[in-house]
């Protein structure tokens, strides 16, 4: 079989850098088309399905959701889509980013606050970062 007319699972893999599992796990959220088989059983993927797998990880890179990768993957294929579309997502995914960031700030600077209040000497009993996490807040 000619990579021009169909691939396997295991070649598609190879190729977008994932693993088969992945692929499978793609076809059953929709992300990508389940191929025909061939006479033999084996499923024959079409050649731009490698571009869709990269596609689909860069977007997981870059912090889209399977959901919001649906609706990019949609945007992509469709006539009536615009670039601005896109945009829009793009722009919403940077805000919320920017808030992920200001919690993980938020969480370096109390643990850095417990680490300093941390005396090495003392028992675990007396603790600040163990006593921080089970305090009434901490729920």
């Amino acid at each position: 079989m000619s990579e021009t007319t169909g691939l396997r699972i295991g070649r598609v893999a190879d190729l977008a850098g994932v693993g088969v599992e992945t692929i499978r796990f793609y076809e059953r959220e929709g992300l990508v088309p389940q191929p025909p088989r061939r006479p033999s059983g084996y499923r024959q993927y079409p050649p731009d399905t490698v571009d869709r797998i990269r596609f689909i990880k860069r977007a997981k890179e870059l912090g889209f959701t399977l959901r919001e990768i649906r609706e990019l993957l949609h945007l992509r294929t469709s006539s009536g889509g615009r670039c601005e579309d896109v945009r829009r997502r793009a722009e919403s995914k940077v805000v919320e980013i920017e808030g992920k960031i200001r919690d993980l700030e938020a969480m370096q600077r109390a643990l850095e606050s417990l680490i300093a209040a941390c005396q090495r000497d003392a028992p675990v009993a007396d603790c600040p970062i163990l006593e921080a996490l089970s305090g009434p807040e901490a729920r």
